[in-house]
């Protein structure tokens, strides 16, 4: 039997059983936030589990199964999958969803073609970390208010009991139980729920939808069969494409700091890219949503220091038996949301932590006033939701703090006498 012994790095393997347990634990992770996306603009849930499974296994053959990362349905096309399934109909979001897939994949083959040289000079350390830092900072307001802003102590009592059963885990366990810390703080906290939701009516977990759900579902939405290639949905898309492009590549050097391998060089940016761009096209090929690199899958990663392509690659099976299983995806379902709140505050609080350690790293001196704007901007913009709108095109949080962040990066003067570290990598 293959020893477990931390950190496990992109090509190591593990035992069927740990690696069974490890893909459990990123699918809980990512679990809500896939499914909450399809239930906001009206589509199966299973939709979006099977997109986001099939969406991983192709991003990962296009990165020679070199990172590990989870996709699941990206929060920025919301808006226009609202406003276009409303106006043109499902026909015309998927082909939408298609057409910005394939986008990507125009956008790789030029990043291919340029190069790489101009990373460093777009993205130096006081831009990346703090965009990192953004990232994680700017799930946190929604989940904070969630599990501590609604009065009741007993919803407060079970979310930081969660955190803290993570914390605990993540580090004072040894071991193999130190690198499950996520899947032990969703047990416990279920568990701690259905104690308490049975003296509490009000926090009881209703198992009703397991019961009604059917054993067999099929994940395809209402687009599926059914695409229209229209101008305005399709432009539309596009626009949004170019903000979620730029996450992408947020979200790349997160990933990158946690793992501690530079995936932006090696696969390179243009496959990472190509393969994001090729699951989104297969969702909206399905007639499901948009997908996009997943913060909660780097998370996990980043607490349970295991970051095996095995692992997603078995996350991605996982999902799509789930979409298949009605009464399973149900069951998952279930989970009550102060759990996940809880769990989500340790996740988001180490994508964040990622992103200061890149700044520490690379030696920032913000002693330099040039840095601490830079910085400063980027993470008012990021984490305060800062946001612009034209017409049906909105720009604002993370994507909108990047571009001003790289604006600023490339029009501020520099300090001549200034060192590796200050403002580069």
């Amino acid at each position: 039997m293959l020893k477990l012994v931390l950190p496990v790095m992109p090509e190591d393997r593990l035992s069927l059983k740990d690696t069974f347990i490890f893909s459990l634990q990123q699918v809980m992770a990512c679990f809500s936030a896939t499914v909450l996306v399809p239930i906001i603009v009206g589509l199966p849930t299973n939709v979006a589990l099977f997109s986001a499974g099939v969406g991983t296994l192709i991003y990962l053959i296009c990165t020679g199964f070199k990172v590990p990362q989870f996709l699941g349905s990206s929060f920025a096309f919301i808006p226009p999958l609202i406003s276009v399934s409303q106006t043109f109909g499902w026909g015309a979001v998927s082909g939408a969803i298609i057409a910005s897939g394939l986008f990507y994949a125009i956008v790789s083959i030029i990043i291919g073609k340029v190069g790489l040289g101009w990373l460093d000079k777009v993205f130096p350390a006081p831009v990346i970390g703090a965009v990192i830092v953004s990232i994680g900072m700017s799930l946190l307001p929604g989940t904070v208010t969630a599990t501590f802003g609604g009065g009741d102590p007993l919803v407060f009592l079970i979310g930081i009991m969660t955190v803290l059963i993570i914390a605990f885990v993540s580090t004072k366990a040894k071991g193999y139980f130190k690198a499950i810390p996520v899947l032990i703080g969703l047990i416990v906290g279920y568990f701690i729920q259905l104690i308490i939701g049975s003296f509490v009516p009000a926090l009881k977990i209703d198992f009703s939808n397991v019961i009604s759900a059917s054993w067999i579902s099929f994940p395809f939405g209402p687009g599926f069969g059914k695409y229209q290639f229209l101008p305005v949905p399709i432009i539309t898309f596009l626009i949004v494409s170019l903000a979620t492009i730029t996450e992408h590549i947020g979200d790349n050097y997160t990933l990158s700091s946690i793992v501690g391998r530079e995936f932006y060089k090696d696969p390179g940016l243009h496959k990472t890219i190509l393969g994001d761009g090729l699951a989104s096209a297969f969702a909206g090929f399905t007639g499901s949503v948009a997908n996009t690199s997943y913060g909660e899958s780097s998370a996990t990663q980043a607490l349970s220091k295991v970051h095996s392509v095995r692992i997603i690659v078995g996350a991605s099976i996982i999902a799509i038996l789930l979409s298949f299983c009605g009464k399973f995806g149900a069951l998952v379902a279930t989970i009550p949301a102060p759990v996940l709140n809880g769990a989500c505050l340790a996740l988001y609080g180490a994508i964040a932590s990622s992103g200061l350690r890149r700044i520490v790293d690379a030696g920032v001196n913000f002693s330099d006033s040039r840095n601490l704007i830079i910085c400063s901007v980027i993470m008012t913009i990021g984490i305060g939701g800062t946001a612009f709108s034209i017409g049906q095109f909105s720009l604002g949080g993370v994507a909108l703090a990047t571009i001003i962040g790289i604006i600023l990066n490339l029009i501020l003067p520099k300090d001549k006498e200034c060192k590796n570290g200050c403002c580069s990598f």
